[in-house]
């Protein structure tokens, strides 16, 4: 397989090059045809290079000293954009240097960098932040929008299933993915009148490769028994920082429980397999890298704090995008739908 190779912005994430580098070196070790543009300071990739021999013959380095800040606002960072490392990752991909860019950086800047650079799909009004979730199935669940955009009309929804669904058929293999609408109840009348428009769209389209179900409650999103979360980026960014935070409580609580007494030492001991498979699974290392859909191109947003293993699996995540032509299938499915006559049309009351 032949893969157009991936922008690294090396400098981006809590520990930069030694991470970002450590992680592309990790993906091409289970990987081997994987090649990578390092974007960031030559001379610190160079040293991070070193102990990753494998990436030497893959890997062309862009240098560029300036980066994006955690804390910068977007505004801000968009005035340096084709000066800093996370912003000439972006810029790779918009003149085809690149398939696919990735980058740990500040998430504002880089959705506001790659908006601007690589424009949204025909049919698409607004990009949308998705990420993968684990479930009690094998499966993981996508969920967006989960930030990119705090308020979002009929319109916007319907689009965000229909490139969820696009990218869950990719990560899933199912056919016809199960979409449902975040919702505080499942009865038809419950919620917004944007999501009741929204749900009544979905139910009325004929052709799409998806199944939508309706509604979904926040305490049901990790259970299994769907493919696609869809939701506005307020309520997402809400609903997956309670679901993380309550992996975390549940992982310290059992550390805390375990090291309480000999007795729990004991018990733990035993209990040791199963309690590293939870770890393993509650672990957002095993599901990094957020995807922002409806671009004219590829960006993976992984964890500020990923490991390298996390590094790893965003790469992992952008690779297999660019191999299954995600903006292909989302380009198809919109077709299905109608959306891009409608837009052209100037019906269909976009919010822009």
């Amino acid at each position: 397989m032949s893969l157009p190779r991936i922008a690294v912005d090396a400098m981006g994430g809590d520990e930069g090059v030694r991470v970002m580098v450590s992680g592309a070196a990790l993906a091409r070790r289970r990987h081997d045809q994987f090649k990578f543009l390092l974007v960031g300071d030559e001379a610190r990739i160079k040293a991070a290079l070193e102990n990753h021999p494998n990436m030497r013959s893959a890997s062309e380095i862009l240098h560029c000293e300036d980066v994006v800040g955690g804390h910068e606002k977007p505004t801000q960072a968009l005035r340096r954009a084709k000066k800093t490392s996370m912003g000439l990752a972006i810029e790779a991909v918009k003149h085809g240097d690149a398939g696919a860019a990735v980058s740990a950086g500040n998430t504002g800047a880089l959705m506001a960098m790659s908006k601007l650079a690589l424009r949204t799909m025909p049919g698409i009004d607004r990009p949308a932040l998705a990420a993968l979730m684990p479930t009690l199935e094998e499966h993981d669940v996508v969920m967006l929008d989960l930030g990119a955009n705090t308020e979002c009309d009929a319109r916007n929804l319907v689009q965000f299933a229909i490139m969820g669904a696009a990218y869950a058929r990719i990560v899933t293999g199912r056919d016809k993915p199960r979409v449902r609408l975040l919702n505080i109840g499942t009865e038809e009348t419950k919620g917004t009148g944007e999501l009741q428009a929204a749900a009544q769209r979905l139910r009325d389209a004929t052709g799409l490769a998806l199944s939508f179900e309706g509604y979904v409650e926040a305490d049901k999103i990790n259970r299994g028994n769907i493919e696609v979360v869809v939701t506005d980026g307020f309520s997402g960014n809400i609903a997956l920082k309670a679901i993380e935070g309550s992996a975390r409580f549940v992982t310290d609580l059992l550390k805390d429980a375990f090291r309480s007494s000999l007795r729990s030492k004991i018990g733990f001991l035993i209990s040791r397999p199963a309690t590293e498979l939870l770890r393993h699974h509650l672990d957002p290392n095993n599901h990094n890298g957020a995807v922002f859909l409806g671009l004219n191109g590829v960006v993976v947003k992984s964890h500020g704090s990923a490991n390298a293993a996390g590094v790893a699996n965003a790469v992992a995540v952008a690779a297999a995008l660019l191999e299954e032509n995600l903006t292909e299938r989302i380009t198809a499915d919109l077709a299905e739908l109608g959306e891009i006559r409608l837009r052209e049309n100037g019906s269909g009351g976009a919010s822009k």
